[in-house]
């Protein structure tokens, strides 16, 4: 019931109550971007990587499909993070990397070694929804995941997606989103959904974005919701699956 929701985001808020003075302060979220949350999103990309491994490898497994008509794959990732994706590119790709955050250098460096099968363009520092720096049809995939729970405006993020794709290139997502209503899941989503997205720089647990990327206008769209087991982690429903321009 909401109310007992209501008295667990209570005792949730008391024990996180540094935080939420920090926060108060204006102390928080310069912190939590540059140190707090690209370490906290190390440690549990780690363990994320390796339960959503195989569902990234079916993913991805069709991204040459999508070469443009030079035989090039110019690929931009929307909050690339450590870039884990990377190792799922195929050989030869262009990469643009993009993030609202500069605070990734030390991890995206470290994978960027480990990637050298890929060519990067440039990282710019830009949100999902304002991605204005990149031209109009230039690339020929997009990929995003786990970035659309915490931007601003999902719809904006999608409409850029479409403006920055060349027609018939694909959109590629892999997202943790809202479990089924009914569900204990839920209810726990519910309860730490104040307090989580405090921590994880904006992150939202209750989005249904099924509902987003059937509202866009993708010529295809293939959705499939499956199940990322995250030990004491409310995030364990997930969509994967990618649209066509």
């Amino acid at each position: 019931t909401s109310a007992s929701v209501l008295l667990l985001r209570a005792c949730l808020a008391l024990l996180a109550s540094p935080i939420y003075l920090l926060s108060f302060l204006g102390m928080w979220e310069p912190l939590c971007r540059k140190v707090i949350f690209p370490f906290i999103l190390e440690q549990i990309g780690v363990v994320h990587e390796k339960k959503a491994k195989k569902h990234k490898q079916e993913l991805f497994r069709n991204l040459p499909d999508f070469r443009g008509p030079s035989g090039e794959l110019r690929l931009l990732e929307i909050g690339t993070g450590n870039g884990p994706n990377f190792q799922f590119y195929p050989p030869g790709c262009k990469v643009t990397c993009t993030d609202i955050n500069p605070h990734f250098q030390k991890g995206l460096s470290k994978n960027m070694k480990k990637n050298q099968h890929l060519h990067y363009e440039q990282f710019l520092v830009a949100a999902g929804e304002d991605l204005s720096q990149v031209p109009s049809g230039s690339v020929d995939a997009v990929v995003c995941t786990l970035v659309l729970c915490s931007v601003h405006s999902v719809s904006s993020t999608l409409r850029e997606v479409l403006r920055v794709l060349r027609p018939g290139g694909a959109f590629y997502f892999l997202e943790h989103v809202a479990a089924e209503h009914s569900s204990w899941k839920y209810f726990w989503q519910q309860v730490y959904y104040p307090t989580w997205k405090l921590v994880f720089a904006g992150c939202c647990l209750t989005r249904e974005l099924w509902k987003n990327l059937e509202e866009a206008k993708f010529s295809e769209l293939k959705i499939q919701h499956i199940s990322v087991a995250m030990p004491w982690m409310p995030i364990e429903p997930h969509i994967v699956g990618y649209g066509v321009k």
